[in-house]
């Protein structure tokens, strides 16, 4: 057996343990997919973020448009009410921004002529002129009693002279009440929601106060409203 020359094996140790070289080729390949790699990520970033903003913006859009629905559908609602009374046309401004429940109530009411017909059943001269179909007022002697202290209380602006209410009290329909002012009247307050004010006819609401009563406020003769009259401007 020929023996192998320590020079030699020392050239074949050094040849097995060194390396294998990787091409300049294989470098730049791995490199391109690298980067192809990185800038599908940034792509596939790039358009979810605009998709979401997209949708945010569509989103808030939508949103504005219903709110752009909700105000036009208020303000497509009649803005006035002619109250044809026994003495003649009374024309109320409804509030439709600061009693917008009860504006609804009194409209709906009104297309299902609920006031039709409705009588003023009590008038309280420089005081408030009552209607409705339930004469049940839980107590007129209490309204009555006060209407001696309301000229020493300080005047609410919501209940000046000439403003169109109804109770505060939870009611069904048909116990719907109409208040009409004819004074500034702060104790009232706490009892009527003010949705409405005379703005012509202010002369046919004092001459309703003038009709005679009896003792307990009820007009002699029958007073009342014939009908109302929607209108969107007058």
């Amino acid at each position: 057996m020929a023996r192998i020359k320590p020079q030699a094996l020392l050239i074949q140790s050094k040849t097995q343990k060194r390396p294998a070289r990787i091409g300049v080729a294989t470098i730049l390949f791995c490199c391109l997919i690298v980067l192809l790699m990185l800038s599908s990520l940034i792509a596939t970033y790039r358009h979810w973020s605009l998709r979401s903003r997209d949708q945010i913006g569509t989103g808030l859009s939508n949103f504005e448009q219903v709110d752009d629905i909700v105000d036009s559908k208020k303000y497509d609602l009649p803005g006035y009410a002619v109250l044809n009374t026994s003495k003649g046309y009374i024309t109320i401004e409804l509030l439709k921004d600061d009693s917008p429940e009860t504006v609804d109530k009194f409209l709906d009411l009104c297309q299902k002529g609920h006031f039709k017909g409705m009588p003023f059943h009590h008038v309280i001269k420089d005081y408030v002129i009552l209607g409705g179909h339930s004469q049940d007022l839980g107590g007129i002697e209490d309204w009555t009693s006060k209407r001696k202290l309301h000229r020493r209380l300080p005047i609410s602006p919501k209940h000046e002279a000439f403003t169109i209410g109804t109770t505060k009290i939870k009611e069904d329909g048909k116990a719907f009440q109409l208040f009409i002012t004819t004074a500034p009247i702060p104790d009232l307050n706490e009892k009527l929601t003010v949705f409405g004010r005379v703005v012509k006819g202010e002369d046919v609401v004092q001459e309703i106060e003038e009709v005679d009563t009896d003792k307990h406020y009820r007009p002699t003769s029958p007073e009342g409203i014939i009908n109302v009259t929607l209108q969107q401007e007058i």
